[in-house]
Formats: C-alpha cells, structure tokens, sequence
C-alpha cells in the first residue's frame, strides 16, 4: 500500500494532521487539519540551526532525541483519530523528514496513515493552480452600497439559505474597512486567505452565480488575488442602499458586541486623523467610551464613509438597485435575482444545445 497520496487525490473520510510547529500551523495549514507538532517552533529552530552550522547528522539526532520523548503522546492522539475516520493524513513543509519518518514510524507499528506528497508547499502548489480554474467557472454578483446596508449579513442569509457565497472578508477575518478589525482579532494570511477562498468557490462548483461583497483590492493585509479581483469587475453589479437609522444600529450591534472594543474603536479612529482632524477623532473617542454610539456613527458615514464610498463606486452600471428596511428583504430580492439570472442562463444553454444538434444534422 502506498504511503504517500496527491492532495488533489484525497477522498473520502480522512483526518488531516499537520506536524508542523504551531506557529507554523497558525500562520497557515490546510483547511480541517489539527495540529499535532513534532517539533516547539524553539525546537525547530534549534534542529535547524545544528543542520546549517554543524552537521545533518548531529541535527537528525537531536530530532530524534526531542521527537521520542513525545511518541507516547503522538501515538496516542493519532490512535484517537484512526477511531474517528478511516484514514489519517499527515503532512509538514515539504512533505520531507518531519511527515516522513512519522508517518513510516506509525505505519511500523500498525496505523493507518499516509502522507502528502510535497506537504504544505505542494498544497500551495494544488491552490495556486486550481483557485484561477474555479475562478474562471462563476459569474459574480457583486454587491455594492454604503457602510452598514448589511452587505455582509445579506451574503450570510443568502448563504444560509443555499445560495452560492464568496465571503471576502470571512476569508481575510477582517471587515475591510478602518475598523475592520474591532472585535475579530487579527487578519488572516494570504496564504490561509487563499485557501479559505478556495473552500468557498470548490463548494459552488458547477453553479455559474456566486454573490460577492465589492472590495477595494486590499482587506486588512491581504490581497485579493489579480483575476479574482478583475472578475468582479466584469461581473454583474447590484447597489443596496437602506435608511441611515438602520445602518447606524447594524453597525452599533456589529462593533460593540462586547466593552473591550470601545478601546480598538477609539484606537482605529485615530487612523482618520489625517482625514478628520484631532479634535474631531478625540471627541468622537470620548463619546464612545461614554457608549455614545449613535451620532459618532451617523457623522463619521454622512462626513467620511459615504462621501469615499460614492466615489469608488459610481463607475458601475448596476442591474439592479435596491432600497432595504431590513436584512430579509434584501436577502429575499436577491434571491428572486439570482432564481431569474439562473433561469435565463438554462434557457441560453438550451437554445445552445439546440443549436448545436441542427449543425451535427445539417452536416
């Protein structure tokens, strides 16, 4: 039996473990993998430091000497896991040492575990070849309109009700704007921003319609990758727009979950500075701290975001236009777009199909 497998080959119920450090895995892993290190990210450095100034000898000991000690414990875990799902895969950066000698080890002993031919870099690889193919396979509809609509929640309803999503900025855990961070924690990678993109198009696979929020390239501190992003431009554009009360009390609800994000509002509002001024940003900290949230909202919309926001996005032709009082109706509206578009796109296919048949008879 083979011990190493493609990931684009895996199938069926299997368990990723990625033996890589945690720092490592935190940066990035692949999708559904535990983390079940071989190695501290100190240990690991110190491995690699003996194999770049002493020998790969002396650095293969000393991993042998800081990995023994842990079999008991690796053991264990992985035996769990085999209890859970026919087959445990195991990867680390390369697909070299670490998951190989793990993996052998493990198979000696009777376990049922394979590895990922390249590990991390070869998933990489898998990612950078096969996200521009899904990409290329959907239409976008791209939803536009100003701060606090409910652009985000709309995907959330759509999605919940089995509407094909690319949620951007759950990808990136950042909401793309000034503020996007307030009560999220910190921004993803590329790499896992890239990845999570990946699981949301390979879930639309054979649907041609995919909703979208319109983003400027940059969320947070990734970006959204050249032909992802050119793609939404050439997709088809809806504007939502709704009353500033309701925009203002979806915003309050979304960033004020909890009292610790007063300080992370205050701390990003002084990123306006240069746009606002001082002495505005300082007041609008004092009556946030005070929980004095509705009129810094309303300002800071009619004074910074919409002004920005109306010129980034009057170079659109939309296909529809909305005026919402609550997050269901949007959802709903959307919805009876996407049925219409994807009825239309059945009867293009048809008349294609017809038309394809009467030249194979003519001929």
């Amino acid at each position: 039996m083979s011990r190493t497998v493609d990931f684009k080959d895996l199938s069926g119920d299997y368990i990723l473990v990625d033996v890589r450090t945690v720092g490592e895995y935190e940066e990035a892993t692949i999708n559904g993998a535990v983390n079940i290190p071989l190695f501290t990210d100190e240990e690991r450095a110190l491995v690699g430091t003996i194999y770049t100034r002493k020998s790969t000898d002396e650095a293969k000991k000393i991993g042998v000497d800081i990995v023994s000690k842990k079999l008991p414990e690796i053991y264990a875990k992985i035996h769990e896991l085999e209890k859970e799902y026919k087959d445990v895969v195991i990867f680390c950066a390369r697909g070299g040492m670490r998951s190989a000698s793990i993996t052998e080890l493990l198979c000696a002993l009777g376990m049922r575990v394979k590895r990922i031919s390249g590990g991390y870099k070869g998933y990489r690889a898998f990612i950078n070849e096969t996200l521009p193919k899904l990409n290329e396979e959907v239409t976008y509809v791209v939803l536009h309109g100003n701060t606090g609509v409910g652009k985000t929640e709309i995907l959330k309803a759509l999605k919940a009700d089995g509407y094909n999503v690319l949620d951007l900025e759950g990808c990136a855990n950042h909401r793309g704007s000034i503020l996007g961070s307030v009560g999220l924690g910190s921004c993803l990678t590329q790499k896992q921003f890239e990845s999570n993109i990946y699981e949301e198009l390979k879930s639309a696979k054979g649907k041609k319609y995919v909703f979208v929020e319109a983003e400027s390239r940059r969320i947070g501190r990734v970006l959204i990758p050249d032909y992802i992003h050119q793609r939404m431009k050439d997709g088809i554009h809806v504007f939502v727009d709704a009353p500033l009360d309701f925009r203002s009390n979806l915003i309050i609800n979304e960033y004020t979950k909890a009292e610790e994000c007063n300080a992370e509002i205050c701390e990003a509002l002084r990123g306006l500075t240069k746009y606002i001024g001082e002495k505005n940003i300082e007041e609008y900290c004092k009556r946030v701290e005070a929980g004095d949230y509705v009129d810094v909202v309303k300002e800071l919309m009619v004074k910074y975001y919409d002004p920005m926001y109306m010129h980034s996005s009057d170079k659109y032709d939309y296909a529809l236009s909305l005026m919402i009082n609550s997050v269901e109706e949007g959802s709903e509206a959307l919805k009876s777009f996407a049925d219409k578009l994807e009825a239309e796109n059945e009867e293009i296919n048809e008349e294609t199909k017809s038309e394809d048949i009467n030249e194979i008879i003519e001929e």
